[in-house]
């Protein structure tokens, strides 16, 4: 469906804190991996978790956990050449908790995400002539598990961790508008939502490799900051820092009006 429709407006989406709430999954398997590798010495909190995402470089959440077991040891004077961690054992270790322990039955956190969006949402982009597709830094196994078995949506376009380098480097996002547009009319106009610093990087770094298009970064809250709404102003502050043009509580209230809006507002 959405290969087919000719539009000059697309929305790409990122997945995680986007589509699905990740606070009691990936983010829960960081701080367990976190946890494992410093012997119990030290268990990130979601906020640990932010500060260090709002560095914008740590949009792999394998390298985010490695990082943080580095960061503790080195905190108490370790230097990271004398630590040798092992990325794979920590990758494995992280997808034991996500995925579950075999990785052909998931059986892990990743079964009990909470969508964000409802498939309702997405047919009413296509009624308004709007391309979607999504650009994330989950692996093309998670990424499908959420948009085609949950979500059920037949073959989406999706570029995922093994198809682009990681976000904040755009290539995936150009992909995602090449084969949106599948040799018909241009897209001139793209939004990109997501909910970290790396996607409105990405977003940027898009505006200034492709002038000729109009390139809109949205934030969206993810869940676990709006537990208060002081977190969830400093992350939106911090969002629209990074370059987002609107900052929403939910992606849904990425309505086509609001789109349009969007575009007419920074391309007029």
């Amino acid at each position: 469906m959405t290969q087919e429709t000719s539009t000059k407006a697309a929305v790409v989406f990122d997945i995680d804190g986007v589509v699905r709430d990740v606070s009691g999954s990936y983010r829960r398997a960081i701080a367990d991996t976190v946890e494992y590798f410093t012997n119990t010495a030290y268990r990130p909190t979601p906020l640990d978790i932010d500060q260090l995402k709002s560095e914008g470089v740590w949009n792999n959440d394998w390298e985010a956990s490695q990082e943080l077991i580095y960061r503790y040891f080195t905190a108490g004077g370790q230097m990271r050449d004398e630590l040798q961690l092992d990325y794979n054992a920590i990758v494995a270790f992280f997808q034991s908790r996500y995925r579950g322990p075999d990785p052909n039955n998931l059986t892990g956190y990743i079964c009990d995400e909470p969508l964000l969006l409802q498939p309702s949402y997405l047919e009413q982009l296509t009624q308004s002539g709007i391309a979607w597709g999504f650009f994330s830094g989950a692996t093309r196994v998670s990424a499908n598990y959420v948009l085609e078995k949950r979500l059920g949506l037949q073959s989406p376009v999706l570029m995922a961790m093994e198809d682009a380098p990681g976000k904040p480097d755009p290539t995936g996002l150009f992909a995602t508008v090449n084969q949106l547009e599948n040799g018909t009319e241009p897209i001139s106009a793209i939004v990109y939502v997501g909910d970290t610093v790396a996607d409105m990087y990405t977003v940027e770094k898009a505006r200034n490799l492709d002038s000729a298009r109009t390139w809109i970064g949205v934030g969206v809250l993810p869940p676990h900051v709006q537990e208060t709404a002081a977190r969830g102003e400093a992350y939106s502050e911090t969002l629209l820092a990074a370059g987002a043009a609107i900052v929403l509580a939910n992606v849904q209230e990425l309505t086509p009006k609001q789109i349009h809006k969007l575009i007419s507002r920074l391309c007029g």
